[in-house]
């Protein structure tokens, strides 16, 4: 069976950019409309709406001197408006030759927004696409509100799509413009319409208001819609749109019935760039995109993979351009930590395996997630703890840091089991630490406490602000310079924790 192409029109740089907070600059707009085009692959790309700003003119005449050059113009299309001919003044200069007629596909519309007759709008709407015409300019038109026009105003909606049956017009253009729909209001809208116009092209344009848009599309297409208007990580007014990434995959997935033309393997990859130039992050929970989609966190699941991968499903990260990830917590267990073991090309002894996988539930429990990039890190203080006797135990304290006063620290030390305490101030908390031992040692020990020669601070690379925090310090005696090493997600205790074994190591020579 031959299937049935279903267009790809891409409006984030449109519609999308109508998100709260977002602006493309004109370099970031030509570097997004290039991606989608050759990247990607989309069939189209509303990029703008006319008469916005200087700089959306800018871009537009930017992306459009780059289409003409490329053979993608006639996939360059620009929101217009019924407005006497300004927009096609507009799209003039821009050098675009598609427009995206914005008309009112709802009476409600009509006659509180426009207050005009359906005869009015249609007359007005012929001069517009004659001009654009006339131009060498191609119309599509939007029928705004045409979800409520098809629930309150029906009679309206076919008059309207009869009159543009008459018309030069290449395609129309269903939006879901405050996202109302149900599912079963888009297969049964978009049936009549596609039963009653047989030969008409209609895209469908979802918003994502009841989180329906995924559904509606689905609905949508089973109805015998030509096109859909998605957008990169489903920006967009409100709630968004539709979003590309997850529509791919269900359309490949779910609808054998239907092909499009999309690069499913970039998807990633464009998407992380959006969101680094829009600001607008994506969810970690986020299907096929977000962080965490592909990373299995119980243990189970990971041993799961093991045997015949009873937790994987059709959404398989390398088809997006990702890998399956493993999390580090405390839910993970062994089998997820020897995933991660492998990818670093790591092997531990089950007893070694034990004591990290014992820290990873102990740093879980501090921190949400323990990364890949932790790993080497939280072996090398695993195995260099469990390789000396603890003599010294820092048993507890407490650090204090206020603006306009000295830090000061109280710390309970016990030595050979006894205990000390102290308390002592700095010039931060934990020379203030420092200061406080000095006075235990001083007092209770014929031990003469190491000098500090360096300390030096790491993360792991690309880790964030809750990363775990490696301290190195290098202590010079009067025999030997010796380095210790702390871990811990805050760098004073990490440094706390360098400086007990130390202790340990002083109190052993």
């Amino acid at each position: 069976m031959e299937k049935r192409k279903i267009e790809i029109m891409d409006t984030t740089l449109r519609d999308g950019e109508q998100t709260s907070g977002v602006s493309f600059s004109v370099s970031e707009k030509l570097t997004i409309a290039k991606l989608l085009l050759e990247e990607l692959k989309v069939d189209r790309i509303e990029i703008a709406s006319a008469r916005v700003s200087k700089g959306e003119l800018q871009a537009v005449q930017e992306i459009s001197n780059w289409a003409a050059d490329n053979d993608y113009l006639s996939k360059v299309e620009v929101l217009t408006f019924v407005d006497g001919g300004k927009s096609i003044e507009w799209m003039l200069e821009s050098g675009a030759k598609v427009q995206n007629l914005l008309t009112k596909g709802s009476m409600n519309h009509l006659i509180h927004q426009l207050k005009k007759t359906p005869s009015e709008h249609f007359s007005d709407i012929e001069a517009s696409i004659k001009l654009a015409a006339s131009h060498d300019i191609q119309t599509n038109v939007y029928l705004e509100d045409w979800s409520n026009g098809m629930r309150n105003s029906k009679e309206y909606v076919f008059e309207f799509l009869s009159f543009l049956s008459s018309q030069k017009v290449v395609r129309v253009l269903l939006p879901d413009t405050l996202g109302v729909l149900t599912p079963k209001e888009s297969y049964d809208y978009v049936k009549e319409l596609r039963e009653a116009y047989p030969t008409m092209h209609f895209d469908f344009h979802a918003h994502n208001d009841y989180d329906l848009s995924v559904a509606n599309v689905m609905q949508a297409i089973e109805a015998g819609v030509n096109g859909l208007h998605l957008t990169i990580n489903g920006m967009g007014e409100r709630a968004g749109n539709a979003p590309l990434a997850s529509v791919i995959a269900v359309l490949n997935d779910f609808m054998p019935e239907v092909e499009v033309s999309v690069n499913e393997s970039s998807l990633n990859k464009v998407s992380k760039l959006v969101e680094n130039f829009s600001g607008f992050r994506i969810p970690v929970n986020k299907p096929v995109v977000g962080a965490n989609v592909f990373t299995q966190t119980a243990g189970i699941h990971a041993d799961g993979d093991n045997k015949k991968n009873l937790y994987f499903n059709d959404l398989l990260p390398e088809r997006f351009g990702r890998k399956r990830k493993y999390a580090l917590g405390k839910t993970s267990g062994k089998a997820n930590i020897q995933k991660n073991l492998q990818d670093l090309g790591l092997q531990l002894n089950d007893e070694d395996l034990k004591k990290v996988t014992q820290r990873i539930i102990e740093l879980g429990d501090k921190k949400e997630l323990v990364t890949q990039e932790d790993l080497p890190y939280i072996i090398s203080d695993v195995l260099d703890s469990s390789s000396r006797e603890e003599n010294v135990v820092v048993e507890s304290y407490v650090l204090t840091h206020a603006k306009g006063l000295q830090p000061s620290t109280t710390v309970a030390l016990r030595i050979n089991g006894k205990s000390y305490e102290a308390n002592a101030s700095g010039d931060g908390q934990f020379d203030a630490f420092m200061n406080a031992l000095r006075k235990v040692y001083a007092s209770h020990s014929k031990k003469t406490l190491p000098t500090l020669t360096d300390y030096a601070v790491r993360i792991p690379p690309g880790s964030n602000s809750d990363a775990l925090c490696e301290t190195i310090i290098t202590w010079k005696n009067k025999s030997k310079e010796f380095i210790t090493r702390g871990l811990d997600v805050d760098q004073t205790v990490s440094a706390i924790k360098a400086t007990q074994k130390m202790l340990n190591i002083l109190e052993m020579a």
